[in-house]
């Protein structure tokens, strides 16, 4: 057992990249933000932007909850195929929803760009790919409705695959649009450019009870200080699951792997992000540093001192499943980790008012696409801190 593994790639190729100090006295603001990984980072460059005075609060050090575990894949596919995701929210839906994932993929491209964020970041496409022949059919089907829908695909047979990337598959889809990411610098990078701009954070700083009554609504934190805000607004993921009433998401604990940076693969692999139909299904990319990263072998979430040793048990199983996917590749271990996530019923995320809050607004962008929905959810928190609706907000919402 290698004992660094208990920790993500990330956090160990970055490590502590800024700190803030905790919340020390009581403060008022007018947005009060709870959550510093990667959708806190982000909505919160939407609210500076707009002019609003931000406070970012967080209960560890930012960036350490799930964003330091996610294998930063940006994709405008949700984890539901929009063939199945149709029949749940209607066809115009479903596919308004991987269209705008599209447009995430673009906004952040151009974020990144403008603001000169140094995270990683690349445009990529995707490759999705069907690991029997059962699927492989149905997969074609999921194609001709994302072709009806416009949404940048190719159809590949399994021995165009196989000649370009080395990949053994049934056939598969290629989209255009795809990007990968260091989600974790893009978090800290992202805050510390909005700290220069006046936002003020506070990290280690915990939450005791929240006052929602009135029109000011205020939290108290462990150590009995009070920010009072005029607008909270949580992005907090996978543990706002405990905050309400309603059954949001269930809690998944997934597994990645990452190859020594001396890795030698076919270099088209570089140009795309992988995943199959197997379920649980296997992802796979590079990295900026040249290292080839997979994971997947999603698991119910168990709080248990026995999940170090699940992890080495997952690891050795993804690297199996690589080695049958890409025969050629020779996967050298390094870095093996596990994170939580949550998952919902439809792939969707929670954006907007829960009924329960009634001067909080959230942002959970659960799934497997948690930071393309939280890119969208720029534009929904927004408007709806405007008194306006986005199309999104009816598929998003909460009580659906």
């Amino acid at each position: 057992m290698r004992l660094r593994t208990f920790e993500s790639f990330w956090l160990l190729k970055n490590g502590l990249l800024y700190t803030y100090p905790t919340l020390q006295k009581n403060i008022k603001t007018e947005i009060l933000l709870i959550g510093g990984g990667i959708t806190g980072a982000l909505i919160s460059d939407a609210l500076m932007d707009a002019g609003y005075k931000v406070t970012l609060i967080d209960c560890r050090d930012i960036g350490q909850g799930s964003t330091s575990a996610t294998t930063s894949m940006l994709q405008y596919e949700i984890d539901e195929p929009l063939k199945d995701l149709a029949q749940k929210i209607g066809e115009d839906g479903a596919a308004l929803c991987y269209q705008e994932g599209i447009i995430a993929i673009k906004d952040l491209k151009k974020l990144v760009t403008t603001k000169k964020i140094d995270c990683g970041f690349k445009m990529k496409k995707s490759l999705y790919i069907a690991h029997n022949k059962k699927a492989a059919k149905e997969l074609h089907q999921e194609f001709e409705m994302r072709k009806k829908h416009k949404l940048g695909v190719k159809w590949l047979e399994p021995d165009v695959i196989k000649k370009t990337y080395g990949i053994v598959s049934q056939g598969g889809i290629l989209s255009e649009t795809a990007a990968s990411v260091d989600a974790y610098k893009m978090a800290h990078e992202l805050i510390a450019f909005n700290v220069k701009r006046g936002m003020k954070v506070f990290d280690q700083t915990e939450i005791k009870s929240i006052e929602d009554q009135g029109t000011t609504p205020k939290i108290i934190t462990k150590e009995n200080h009070t920010i009072t805000a005029k607008k909270i607004i949580f992005c907090t993921g996978f543990e706002t699951v405990n905050l309400l009433k309603e059954k949001v998401a269930e809690l998944i604990y997934t597994y990645a792997t990452v190859s020594e940076p001396t890795q030698t693969y076919n270099k088209n692999l570089e140009n795309i992000l992988i995943w199959n139909t197997q379920d649980p299904y296997l992802y796979m990319r590079t990295t900026d540093d040249g290292r080839f990263l997979v994971g997947g072998e999603d698991s119910e979430y168990k709080d248990t001192i026995l999940q170090q040793n699940i992890k080495e048990e997952k690891s050795k199983t993804l690297v199996k499943k690589l080695e049958r996917t890409i025969p050629k590749l020779h996967f050298i271990e390094d870095i093996s980790w596990g994170g939580v996530f949550g998952t919902t019923k439809d792939g969707l995320p929670y954006i907007g008012k829960s009924p329960e809050y009634k001067n909080c607004l959230f942002c959970l962008g659960f799934g497997g696409n948690g930071i393309t929905f939280s890119t969208q959810g720029r534009k929904i928190i927004l408007e709806l801190l405007e008194g306006k609706e986005n199309p999104l907000s009816y598929y998003y919402r909460f009580g659906r």
